[in-house]
C-alpha cells in the first residue's frame, strides 16, 4: 500500500470513528427560567432565550447589563409613547423583545449506547452564555464560565451506557461573577446582548480511556519543521504515536510524557514548505493517532515578529489595515458559529481592502478562526473584558485571575491557527493597569509561544503608556485637524508615534520602540438609513431608526431622508480616506485599526460604517472606490490645499505606499487631470520603475499651471499605476480639487439692499417691493447651540453626551438656481469647508414644516433640528435672502466665499429669485432675538437601578 494511499484511508478513518462517537444534542430541550428546575416550557438549542421568544417582557424597569449615558428617554415628554408596555423603543440601542438575566434551566433525556461503556465520556458545549452547571441523572457534574471557549465536561462517572439519561444544564447569564464590566463586548446589551444560551456544536462524545486531549503545533519555517506537544489525557508512561502531515507519514515509539501529560516530537515540514500569509494562506492539515484515538489539526506555516516600529511576517514587513469587530449580530444577539458566515465577513473585509481585525473585548467561535485562516486575515481577539466601567484592575476583583486564565484557554483552543497573529487582554482598562498588563505582557514572553505577538490593551490617546506592550493599539495619532485648518494631504503622525508624553504632574516622554497602530481610527458618522429597518427580522429590532425616522417625520423633513444619508455619508467617506491616507504616509506607522467597516448598533447607534451592521452597502460607498486609498497597494497625492486660484501653479507630489508581498516590477505611473464632466485637462508619465515593498516611495510631482481655468471649477486628479507582475488588484487613487477666478469682478447688487440684520432700512425696502440679503455671520441666536464643523459627528452626540460637533454634513440642492454660478456636488464636499467650517447655522423651527432650505446642515439624528445656512422667503410683499455664512470678510483670501457672494447677489438680481414661501418678519426677527429651547440629555449616567451591580 503506497503512503499517499495510508494517508487517506487514514483520514477517513478518522472522519468515521469520529462521527460514530458523538451525539448530537441540538434539538428540543425542557425549559424554566428561574432558580429550580420545575420544567414547564420546551426550546430549541442551539438558540438563546431570546431567539426562542422567551424572557420578561422590556420595560423601562428593565436592568440593562451596560452604560446608559443618555438617560434622558426616561425622562424626555417626547419620548413617552415610546415607553409604553408592549410598545418598547430604545434611542440608544437596539430593541429585544424579551431581556432576561439570571438563571435558566435546560433538560432532555440522550439515549447511550452500551458500546460505550468503556470509552471517557464528554460534553461538549460550545458556546454557552455564561455559567454553566450540569447535572447527569440528577447528580451534578461540574461548573464553567468561560466566555471564550466551550464548556466541556467529563461525564464519565455519570452516564449510564445501554439506557436513557438525563442531562440538565443550569445556565446563568449574570455577570457579576465573570465580573468582566457591563460594556463588555462579550455581555453587554450595547452589543450583542447579555443572552442566556447555549449555541454552537452540542454533543456528547465518546472518546479511547486513553485520548488525545489537545495538539499544539509550533510552526518553524526557518528549520522548516514544526514542534508538536500533544497532551494525553487518562495514560502514563509511554505512548507510540503516529502522525501524518503534508502526505508524509511518522511513527514515533515510546514517546515518553513530561509532568504535564505531554509528548512532545519535531517533525519536517519538507523543503517545498508553503507559507501563510494574507497573499497565499496556505493550510496544513496534522493528525495525530494515540491507540484508538484519531485527531486532526489545522495550521499554517508562518512566523510573526516585531523589528523596532514594524511587524514582519515570515521575514517580510507587512502593515495592518483593519478594522474592529464588535460583536453586533442582531438577527440572534450572538456571534456566528458557522464558517460561512465568518468567511463572509472575511472576504467583504478583503474586497474593501483589510488584512486584520481586532475583536473588541471578546473572543469569536472557532468557525472565525478557521474562516480567517482560508481567507488569509490577521485576528487580534481579545479577553473578553472592558475593565474600566464598574470594573478595575489590580484592585483585588474577579477580573485579575479571570483574564488571565481566559486569555490561556483561548491560546490552547485556538492557538494553532495561522490566523491568531496578536492577542491583547482587553479594551481600554482602568485601576492600576499599566503594571497589570505588563505582568500579562511578560507572562506570555515567558511561556516561549512565538506564535503571536503581545499587547497589554487596546487603549485610546487619553490612557498612559504601556511599556512593556511588544506592540502598541493606542489613540493620539489618528484623525483630521480639519476644525482648526484647511484641509490638506501633506501631513502625518510622525511627531506622534516616535514619542509619546504620558500627563501628570510631572509629564513622561517615551520613546516608541515597537509598532504602532492606530486605536479606533475614524469613527466619523454618517445619517441613518431608515430603509435598513426592514433588515432586522431576527431578535433585535432597530427601533431606535424607528425613533430618529418619527423625529424627522416631526420635524418637517420627512421627505430628506435618502438626501441626508447620501450627502452625510459621502463625506463620511471622505473624512475616511484622508484619515486613512494620512495613515498611510506616515514613515514607520504600523498600520491602523478603524472602528468600524460597519455599523455599531450600541452605544447610543454609531452610524460609523461606511456598511451597515450587516455588512451590507448603504449605497454611497462601494469597495471599487474605498480600495482607492485602502488596500495593499495605494497611490498617495501630497495636496498642500484643495482650494486654487488661477494665477496659481498646482504642484503636487506623489508617492507610494506597497504593502504587497513584492516589488512592483517595471510599474509605469501616469496621472490626468479631468473636469466634472469627464474631460481630460492635462495628464502625463510620472514614473517608470520598479517600487520596492514599502511606504513613502516617491514617484514624482504633479505640475500644472491653472491660468486655462476661466470658470469656477471641480476638477479630478487620478494617478495609476501598472506594473508587469500581476497584483491582483487595480492601482489607481483620486483626489478632487477646486479652481476659482483670482480675480471676480463682483455684481454692482443693483437694487438689493444689503445687510446684517432685519433693521428697519430692511423693513422699509421690503414693504416697497424690495429685495433684501441679510449676511447674518456669527449673528444669529436661534441656533446657535447647535455646533458645527465641516467635519461630522464622532461616534454620536448620545454617548458622548452632545459632544460638539452636531451636525454631519449639509444637504445642497443643486437643482437650486442659486448654484449657476457656483458649482457644487449635492453634499458639503472639500470646497465647502471654507463657508461651513464652525459657521453657525439658524434653528427653521418656526419655518413652514414643508421648507427645506437649499443648503441644509443635518443635525444628529437624536434631536434632527430643521436646520439652514440660507433661507429665502417673501416678507412684506418684498424679497428677503439670509445666510450664516461668512461671505464678508478676507474675500481677496477666500475665493470660495466670494465666488458664493457672487452666486447670491447674481441670483438675487436675476428673474429665479421668486421665494416659494412667505414669511412674517417676526419669523426672520426670532432668528436674531430669540434662543431655542435646552437640549437637556440628563447626562449624569443613569439611573442605578438600571445598572448590574458588579463584584
Amino acid at each position: 500500500m503506497n503512503k499517499r494511499l495510508l494517508s487517506i484511508l487514514l483520514v477517513l478513518a478518522a472522519m468515521s470513528a469520529h462521527a460514530q462517537d458523538k451525539i448530537d444534542l441540538a434539538g428540543e430541550w425542557n425549559f424554566v427560567q428561574g432558580d429550580t428546575p420545575d420544567y414547564n416550557d420546551r426550546v430549541t438549542l442551539p438558540g438563546s432565550m431570546l431567539t426562542n421568544g422567551k424572557g420578561n417582557e422590556v420595560t423601562v424597569e428593565t436592568k440593562w447589563v451596560s452604560s446608559l449615558y443618555d438617560s434622558s428617554f426616561f425622562f424626555n415628554p417626547y419620548m413617552a409613547k415610546y415607553r409604553q408596555p408592549g410598545k418598547m423603543k430604545f434611542p440608544f440601542f437596539l430593541t429585544p423583545d424579551k431581556h432576561y438575566v439570571g438563571n435558566a434551566w435546560y433538560s432532555r433525556k440522550v439515549s447511550v449506547p452500551k458500546a460505550w461503556g468503556k470509552k471517557r465520556l464528554l460534553l461538549y458545549l460550545e458556546r454557552p452564555h455564561i455559567e454553566t452547571t450540569v447535572f447527569i441523572n440528577g447528580r451534578q457534574v461540574g461548573r464553567d464560565s468561560s466566555l471564550s471557549v466551550p464548556h466541556v465536561f467529563d461525564v464519565t462517572d455519570y452516564v449510564a451506557p445501554g439506557r436513557d439519561n438525563d442531562i440538565a444544564i443550569k445556565v446563568y447569564n449574570g455577570i457579576e461573577n465573570v465580573c468582566v464590566g457591563q460594556d463588555s463586548h462579550s455581555v453587554t446589551d450595547q452589543t450583542q446582548g447579555d443572552w442566556n444560551g447555549i449555541v454552537g456544536r452540542m454533543e456528547l462524545q465518546a472518546r479511547p480511556e486513553v485520548y488525545i486531549g489537545n495538539v499544539q503545533v509550533y510552526p518553524d519555517i526557518d528549520a522548516k519543521t514544526i514542534d508538536v506537544v500533544l497532551k494525553v489525557v487518562g495514560g502514563k508512561g509511554k505512548y507510540d504515536v503516529k502522525f501524518n502531515v503534508a502526505g508524509r507519514d511518522f511513527e514515533h515509539k515510546r514517546l515518553v510524557a513530561g509532568a504535564d501529560g505531554a509528548v512532545r516530537v519535531t517533525l519536517p515540514m519538507g523543503d517545498d514548505v508553503k507559507l501563510w500569509d494574507e497573499f497565499e494562506p496556505n493550510l496544513y492539515t496534522l493528525t495525530s493517532v494515540l491507540g484508538a484515538d484519531t485527531v486532526q489539526t489545522d495550521f499554517g506555516m508562518r512566523k510573526i515578529e516585531v523589528r523596532g516600529r514594524q511587524f514582519y511576517l515570515n521575514g517580510r514587513p507587512i502593515w495592518m489595515r483593519g478594522t474592529v469587530e464588535n460583536c453586533c449580530f442582531p438577527l440572534t444577539g450572538y456571534p456566528p458559529t458557522d464558517e460561512a458566515s465568518w468567511l463572509r465577513v472575511f472576504r467583504k473585509c478583503k474586497e474593501y481592502g483589510l488584512n486584520m481585525m481586532r475583536f473588541h473585548s471578546f473572543c469569536p467561535p472557532e468557525a472565525a478562526f478557521k474562516a480567517a485562516d482560508k481567507v488569509g486575515f490577521y485576528l487580534q481577539p481579545e479577553g473578553p473584558s472592558w475593565p474600566n466601567h464598574g470594573v478595575r484592575l489590580r484592585r483585588g476583583m474577579n477580573i485579575d485571575h479571570y483574564l488571565l486564565q481566559e486569555t490561556e484557554r483561548m491560546v490552547e483552543h485556538y492557538g494553532n491557527h495561522p490566523s491568531f497573529c496578536m492577542l491583547a487582554a482587553g479594551n481600554e482598562p482602568a485601576g492600576d493597569w499599566v503594571p497589570w498588563v505588563g505582568d500579562f505582557v511578560d507572562h506570555w514572553k515567558q511561556t516561549g509561544d512565538r506564535r503571536r505577538v503581545y499587547c497589554g490593551a487596546s487603549v485610546g490617546g487619553g490612557w498612559a503608556w504601556d511599556p512593556k506592550s511588544e506592540f502598541h493599539v493606542k489613540g493620539g495619532a489618528r484623525g483630521l485637524d480639519w476644525d482648526r485648518r484647511a484641509p490638506q494631504s501633506t501631513d502625518d503622525f510622525l511627531k506622534n508615534i516616535m514619542q509619546v508624553t504620558q500627563k501628570g504632574r510631572k509629564p513622561i516622554v517615551f520613546d516608541v520602540n515597537e509598532p504602532y497602530l492606530s486605536h479606533e481610527l475614524g469613527q466619523w458618522c454618517a445619517f441613518p438609513d431608515l430603509k435598513e429597518t426592514s433588515q432586522y427580522t431576527g431578535a433585535y429590532k432597530a427601533r431606535n431608526f424607528e425613533i430618529f425616522a418619527d423625529l424627522l417625520r416631526d420635524n418637517g423633513m420627512a421627505s430628506q431622508a435618502g438626501k441626508f444619508l447620501m450627502a452625510s455619508g459621502k463625506l463620511q467617506t471622505l473624512a475616511y480616506k484622508y484619515d486613512v491616507e494620512r495613515n498611510l504616509r506616515t514613515p514607520d506607522y504600523a498600520g491602523f485599526q478603524m472602528l468600524a467597516l460597519n455599523d455599531y448598533s450600541g452605544q447610543g447607534t454609531a452610524l460609523v460604517g461606511v456598511l451597515n451592521v450587516f455588512w451590507r452597502e448603504k449605497g454611497y460607498c462601494n469597495a471599487d472606490q474605498w480600495t482607492q486609498f485602502c488596500s495593499p497597494i495605494v497611490p498617495l497625492a501630497k495636496f498642500p490645499k484643495f482650494v486654487y486660484t488661477n494665477d496659481e501653479t498646482l504642484s503636487v507630489d506623489v508617492e507610494m505606499y506597497n504593502a504587497y508581498r513584492e516589488t512592483l516590477r517595471d510599474a509605469t505611473t501616469k496621472y490626468t487631470v479631468t473636469d466634472a464632466n469627464g474631460n481630460k485637462v492635462a495628464g502625463g508619465q510620472l514614473y517608470a520603475g520598479d517600487i520596492t515593498v514599502g511606504k513613502n516611495r516617491a514617484l514624482g510631482t504633479v505640475s500644472m499651471p491653472l491660468s486655462a481655468i476661466a470658470e469656477p471649477s471641480k476638477l479630478k486628479l487620478t494617478v495609476t499605476t501598472t506594473p508587469t507582475n500581476n497584483v491582483g488588484q487595480r492601482i489607481e487613487n483620486s483626489w478632487e480639487f477646486w479652481v476659482y477666478p483670482a480675480k471676480q469682478a463682483m455684481p454692482e447688487a443693483k437694487g438689493i439692499l444689503v445687510t446684517d440684520t432685519l433693521d428697519a432700512r430692511a423693513v422699509a425696502a421690503l414693504r416697497k417691493g424690495g429685495r433684501v440679503l441679510i449676511t447674518a455671520a456669527g449673528k444669529v441666536r436661534f441656533g446657535n447651540d447647535v455646533k458645527q464643523t465641516y467635519l461630522p459627528v464622532f461616534w454620536n452626540t448620545s454617548w458622548f453626551k452632545m459632544r460638539p460637533p452636531h451636525t454631519t454634513g449639509a444637504a445642497i440642492d443643486t437643482s437650486h438656481p442659486l448654484f449657476g454660478e457656483f458649482p457644487t456636488d449635492d453634499w458639503s464636499n472639500l470646497n465647502w469647508w471654507e463657508l461651513l467650517n464652525k459657521a453657525q447655522v439658524m434653528n427653521l423651527r418656526d419655518f413652514p414644516a414643508a421648507y427645506q432650505p437649499p443648503i441644509q446642515p443635518i443635525d444628529t439624528w437624536h434631536i434632527s433640528r430643521k436646520l439652514g445656512m440660507l433661507v429665502e422667503a417673501n416678507v412684506l410683499g418684498g424679497r428677503l435672502l439670509m445666510t450664516t455664512m461668512d461671505i464678508d470678510s478676507n474675500l481677496d483670501s477666500r475665493p470660495v466665499a466670494r465666488q458664493m457672494r457672487k452666486a447670491i447677489i447674481s441670483y438675487m438680481e436675476s428673474d429665479d429669485f421668486r421665494p416659494s414661501i412667505t414669511l412674517e418678519p417676526e419669523v426672520i426677527t426670532n432668528l436674531f432675538e430669540n434662543v431655542a429651547p435646552a437640549v437637556n440629555m440628563f447626562t449624569n449616567d443613569s439611573p442605578d437601578e438600571l445598572k448590574p451591580k458588579l463584584k
